[in-house]
């Protein structure tokens, strides 16, 4: 009987032995997650049609999760008016934070405005308004340093002489403007390269399909198409294709997927200028985490990552989705 008892004894202090070590690498498994924070952070981008946009929401959403938030992704199609209404409703459920790339240098400032007057601490990414001190962040690609490498490829790749034509984004965003400033930094100071038709395409492949098309109807010889961002070159690359125009040079800025394939396959496009979208977009959500934490970012308002000119020979360097390195 006394044997029973003290192997029942011993069961149990085994038992509570193994409960003990249980629970503790619960609770270390536990504290190796992000704490929940309850907090709400709202993304509000263009739309998740161009991948790009796609890209940069998902990035925003996965790292806030990651730190313990809940997240909310919307998009407003590049409509000023769109995005006041988003901003509203993201004020309406409680956001603690907004990381938004805008539907405009001027007309998004109103958005921000309320925002920032509702208390909420706005980070931009990718595009800049034309104001300052209104959001916390305004973190963007070095549009300028971008479009003058893409440049300077395009030149290297025309050997510095021929005809040339310009799809240009949108006329309402400063990145287009930029860009087409940087591009023509470099190239208006070659002589033997003229400009014989710029237009804009706002962003778009069907509408850079379609420029495109009209573009070599009236200038078949032309020997290049410089774009201002790689959903334009895609179709700038499918109405030359259709043309049988395979020897037109096709350079763009973005880092999309699709346009790194070509790249690394030797298609129309020769090269793009890469924006580190991933990183744009989790630098916002670590500084909107510390913003919460501590009332100040530690960094400037005025923030940009370096583009990285995308040929040949490092295409097999960007990572599968596009729109970042390895």
């Amino acid at each position: 009987m006394r044997k029973a008892n003290r192997w029942l004894e011993a069961s149990a202090k085994l038992a509570a032995s193994v409960a003990l070590v249980v629970g503790g690498l619960a609770a270390f498994a536990g504290g190796a997650q992000a704490a929940d924070t309850g907090k709400l952070i709202t993304v509000i981008t263009p739309s998740h049609s161009n991948q790009f946009f796609k890209a940069e929401a998902d990035a925003a959403v996965e790292k806030a999760k990651s730190l313990g938030y809940k997240t909310s992704s919307l998009v407003h199609h590049d409509d000023p008016d769109k995005l006041l209404k988003l901003v509203q409703t993201a004020i309406s459920d409680g956001s603690a934070a907004l990381v938004i790339d805008n539907a405009g240098a001027d007309a998004s400032i109103s958005s921000v405005k309320r925002a920032e007057k509702a208390g909420i601490p706005v980070f931009l990414i990718d595009r800049e308004i034309n104001a300052n001190g209104l959001a916390q962040a305004q973190i963007v690609s070095n549009n300028s340093q971008c479009a003058t490498a893409v440049g300077q490829k395009f030149a290297e790749l025309l050997n510095y002489k021929g005809k040339y034509v310009e799809l240009v984004g949108r006329s309402t965003d400063t990145n287009a403007q930029v860009r087409s400033q940087g591009f023509h930094r470099v190239l208006d100071q070659i002589d033997s390269l003229k400009m014989v038709a710029q237009q804009s395409a706002n962003w778009d492949q069907t509408e850079g399909y379609n420029v495109t098309q009209s573009m070599i109807q009236a200038h078949p010889d032309i020997a290049g198409v410089i774009s201002g961002n790689d959903t334009m070159a895609l179709g700038a690359a499918a109405a030359l294709k259709n043309a049988g125009m395979n020897d037109v040079v096709v350079v763009g800025i973005d880092g999309n997927p699709d346009v790194v394939d070509q790249i690394r396959s030797g298609g129309i496009i020769k090269a793009t200028g890469l924006q580190q979208a991933t990183r744009l977009a989790k630098m916002a959500v670590e500084q909107a985490d510390t913003y919460l934490k501590t009332g100040k970012t530690g960094k400037p308002e005025k923030q940009s990552v370096e583009c990285v000119l995308v040929t040949k020979e490092n295409a097999g360097d960007v990572r599968s989705g596009g729109f970042g390195m390895k």
